[in-house]
Order: structure tokens, then C-alpha cells, then sequence
């Protein structure tokens, strides 16, 4: 399995996650993006409306009768009633269930920084897990850093 973090800086957690859902889409995958805080979840929920016509993401908020038909759920928990072997942790508290996933997005920003510490030490030296760390350049690229 594949933890991504991303440390995020300049771009707004919100481009990222559109950015990573669009490349998951595109590539016939599905997504769970998780995150404690409702409000939150709400306004990613607009985002992910207010892409335009040509680029709307198909998505909806957990607890609703069509869960299992989401591309994109959103939801407060790590469970997912959509099949999703994505997973992205959008508020940048880290969750163990991650480890069930095929691949975990860990968004991080400086508030979060301590947190992401720990999760990267705690994934060091396991087998299974391949950990990436992710910072945006100057122009605002993504670039590999660990």
C-alpha cells in the first residue's frame, strides 16, 4: 500500500483534492475523502459541484441511499459503503484505517505539521507501506521530495 503526504502550502487543500480526484476518475477509480469536520465537508461538497459543466466530479456526502454508486463520497468516517480502495484525509488528522486502503492522500498543513511527523516515523520500516512525501516548488509544481 501507498501513502501519499502532501504538504500543502501555496495551493488550497481544495485544488488538491479536485486535482487528485480528476487523475483517480480519469483512471476508472473511486475515492473516499474523509474529514471530521462537517462544515468542512460541505464546502469541499461545493467545490466539487462548482467544477463547471465540462469537469463536474461526480460525488456525495455519506448517509445518503446512493453511497454505494458514489465515484466520490465524502464522509466523516474511513468506512466505505462505495467500494473506494482510495482514500484521502482531507483535514490533515491522520487515520490508521488508511493502512486498509490501497493508496491514502495524507493533506497536511502547518497546523497539522506534528501530526504528520508522527504518521510518517510510525509508517517507517513497514513492509507493506511505501511512503511518499510531496511539496510544492517555487511555481507552484509538485515535486517528489521523499
Amino acid at each position: 500500500m501507498q501513502v501519499d503526504f502532501y504538504q500543502l502550502g501555496g495551493a488550497p487543500a481544495e485544488q488538491v483534492i479536485v486535482s487528485i480526484a480528476q487523475r483517480l476518475l480519469a483512471a476508472d477509480q473511486r475515492l473516499l475523502i474523509v474529514a471530521a469536520d462537517d462544515a468542512g465537508l460541505a464546502r469541499l461538497d461545493r467545490v466539487l459541484w462548482d467544477q463547471g459543466a465540462t469537469s463536474f466530479l461526480p460525488h456525495g456526502l455519506a448517509g445518503g441511499a446512493d453511497d454505494a454508486r458514489q465515484p466520490i463520497l465524502l464522509s466523516a468516517t474511513p468506512d466505505a459503503p462505495n467500494l473506494a480502495r482510495n482514500l484521502l484525509i482531507a483535514d490533515g488528522e491522520w487515520r490508521e484505517a488508511a493502512l486498509s486502503y490501497d493508496r491514502a492522500f495524507y493533506l497536511f498543513d502547518a497546523a497539522s505539521l506534528e501530526g504528520a511527523r508522527l504518521a510518517w516515523k510510525l509508517l517507517a520500516g513497514r513492509d507493506e507501506v511505501e511512503r511518499r512525501y510531496w511539496a510544492q516548488d517555487d511555481d507552484g509544481k509538485w515535486q517528489q521530495k521523499a
